[in-house]
């Protein structure tokens, strides 16, 4: 556990260039980016029973984003 610990602190202790800084971040900001619209439109696009954002729902696994806003157990919700 100490062994980890210390290789974290020398990986954080050693000196980043602002190139490689903005590029690993560019990268990061990216992959991030991609995986937010791919991830939407492969839920969509594979399962053709999900609702998208906005649609009426009863539970959260009828939306594509897994989460149905309802205000009561009666009512009927909508998806976020």
């Amino acid at each position: 556990m100490n062994d980890k610990f210390d290789e974290l602190a020398k990986g954080l202790a050693q000196s980043v260039t602002r190139r490689g800084a903005l590029k690993k971040f560019g990268v990061e900001l990216g992959a991030v980016a991609l995986a937010l619209l791919g991830l939407t439109n492969k839920a969509k696009a594979g399962n053709g029973a999900c609702r998208g954002s906005g649609d009426p729902c009863l539970h959260s696994h009828q939306c594509c984003s897994n989460f149905c806003f309802r205000e009561g157990k009666q009512g009927k919700g909508f998806c976020l």
